[in-house]
């Protein structure tokens, strides 16, 4: 590899560092980012309107116009009912159900879940309030608030909404007044499960929507029953959809990208993610109608998804419902209803973390939402060997300490190869400056002398680089691995470090990662080019002042491998040195 083409790699990389890092910096320090997307726009109701009326199924991005307009507004006006006038109810407090898991709001108009709090999932600490940096701000920060998942306020928007759609545009929808039947509304001791019936007629058809909470589980189970009231069958659709805006979530990381918006999954289609910007365009790529599949909405660490029953026909669609504003569903056919006859369907509503064996145990391809990218084949055993030592040491800290020693041990022959590599570079360092002396800006001579060099001392100037490049997507796997998995939130390690998903407060794992860094650059063979060998002296401190805000967890990972890697790179330089002496 020539020189000039490793100095300008070099260089792009070292200019893309800075810049990327001092962007990153003013976002955290409150101002606007160089490239326009620091602060998250707000949020607005869209304002309410009637339905359109009926209309044959459609397969592409826009969902059927039977399906009022979603709005948010806490109370709708007679005006905003999608059509007919329907019998005025007064309006009811939002009624509040907990467990041991969740504490959920419904309102009653439109019976939507419009706030869910996870009692278990503690929102992570601010970082900046503690520590070294909270000894200098006096900051304090409150750690014993739940993550609130669905939301409704002036910021943020974020519901699961469900109604019926069909002849009659007033049928009971997400912006119907419902009446709460009475009932318990706290998981009671020695019950494993807990109902909230909601009820509404309009149109000549009555809804009657059952929440079932249950007893350590995120999903609850959500039953519709539509009963014809009128004198002439009846062929309804129930809709089911989850509202959201495009903001990412409250605390998310600048400086690493992590996937929030629209997903979902059918048998034949498998594993899709619909980007907020592709409904905004009206070009959400949407899988057939089909009798299998979910819909959800991701973000790091977390997920809400419909979940119908197998067998049962549904569409899909995603729409753009207001600036900001975006939603993800399915339509699902019911059988024709007699007079005076009912018909039932059933799904179930998860919200909460990315578990992904509950998950799985949920819905096929719901796993898949705990996002490794493209090297989910590599991460997911990675995953399942690192949840094997939790088990063993009974702590994640630890469990990400054992992992890096088996995967570095597993690749030892190929490290070894590199360090053997790189070790016999470095003794041709002082030969190679020479040759640089001696030809100066002559490049063509200087790289043919340096081949010559390479060819009679029997060195490949790539072989140094060929065994850590197999070893890259294995490492690439474990960071996201550690990046996306739930189980890293409020994870403690040891001493100060007692989030492995937060940055480390101290700025201890940080100081030791760049000091492991530059002992490797200082037993790696120094660049003939001074100017590439300054770059490499400075590598150190760039990467270290950016893991300065990485979760621990992950610097963790990187200072084991580092230290590993000085041990091995040591040990093979002292085989060689030993295999030199006489006798």
């Amino acid at each position: 590899m020539g020189t000039d083409f490793q100095r300008t790699v070099l260089w792009v990389f070292f200019g893309m560092s800075l810049f990327l890092l001092w962007d990153r910096w003013l976002v955290y320090t409150g101002k606007p980012s160089m490239f326009g997307t620091a602060s998250a726009p707000p949020v607005t109701a869209p304002a309410p309107s009637a339905a359109a009326p009926p209309s044959a199924p459609v397969a592409t991005g826009a969902p059927p116009s039977a399906i009022p307009a979603p709005s948010v507004a806490p109370a709708a006006a007679p005006s905003a009912v999608p059509s007919s006038p329907v019998p005025t109810v007064a309006k009811q407090p939002p009624v509040i159900i907990e467990t041991d898991l969740i504490r959920a709001t419904i309102d009653p108009d439109g019976a939507v879940l419009k706030r869910v709090e996870l009692l278990k999932e503690k929102v992570a600490p601010d970082w900046t309030a503690s520590g070294l940096l909270g000894l200098v701000t006096g900051k304090k920060e409150d750690t014993d608030r739940g993550v609130v998942l669905l939301d409704v306020n002036p910021t943020r928007v974020y519901v699961a909404q469900t109604g019926v759609v069909g002849a009659d545009p007033a049928y009971p929808n997400h912006r119907s007044p419902f009446t709460v039947v009475d009932g318990p509304r706290k998981l009671e001791a020695g019950k494993d499960s807990l109902d909230l019936t909601l009820v509404s007629e309009s149109g000549g058809v009555r809804l009657a929507k059952t929440y079932t909470f249950h007893r350590g589980r995120y999903d609850a189970t959500v039953k519709h029953e539509v009963t014809n009231l009128g004198a002439t069958p009846i062929t309804p659709s129930l809709y089911m959809q989850i509202l959201r805006d495009g903001n990412k979530p409250e605390g998310e990381s600048a400086l690493y990208y992590t996937y929030t918006g629209p997903a979902l999954f059918t048998g034949q289609d498998k594993f899709k993610k619909i980007e907020f910007s592709a409904i905004e365009k009206n070009k959400p790529e949407l899988p057939q109608p089909s009798k299998d599949g979910w819909v959800g909405m991701i973000q790091h660490y977390f997920v809400t998804a419909w979940v119908p029953k197998e067998g049962e026909q549904r569409e899909f669609y995603a729409r753009t419902v207001d600036k900001n504003l975006y939603s993800i569903g399915m339509m699902q056919p019911l059988p024709g209803i007699a007079p005076q006859s009912s018909a039932t369907s059933t799904a179930q509503l998860y919200v909460g973390p990315q578990d992904q064996h509950a998950l799985a145990q949920l819905a096929p391809g719901l796993d898949l939402v705990v996002d490794y990218g493209w090297l989910t084949f590599l991460a997911k055993p990675i995953f399942w060997l690192l949840e094997f030592l939790h088990r063993i040491v009974g702590n994640w800290g630890w469990a990400i300490v054992l992992l890096t020693v088996i995967i570095k041990a597993a690749f030892y022959p190929l490290s070894a190869a590199s360090y053997k590599s790189m070790a016999r570079m470095k003794e041709v360092t002082p030969r190679m400056m020479k040759l640089r002396e001696q030809y100066g800006s002559d490049k063509a001579k200087l790289n043919a002398a340096m081949m010559e060099l390479y060819k009679n001392e029997k060195i490949n100037p790539l072989g140094g680089c060929l065994p850590i490049l197999v070893q890259i997507p294995v490492f690439i796997s474990l960071y996201w691995v550690l990046l996306a998995s739930v189980e890293m939130r409020n994870a403690p390690w040891m001493l100060w470090v007692q989030d492995l998903a937060t940055p480390d407060a101290w700025f201890i794992l940080p100081v030791l990662m760049m000091a492991t860094m530059w002992i490797q650059y200082k037993l790696n063979p120094t660049p003939p080019d001074p100017v590439q060998a300054k770059v490499m002296m400075f590598m150190p401190l760039i990467f270290g002042v950016m893991f300065f805000f990485f979760p621990a967890g992950l610097v963790l990972y990187w200072l084991t491998n580092n230290i590993l890697s000085i041990a091995q790179q040591w040990y093979v330089t002292k085989q060689i040195e030993k295999a030199k002496k006489p006798g």
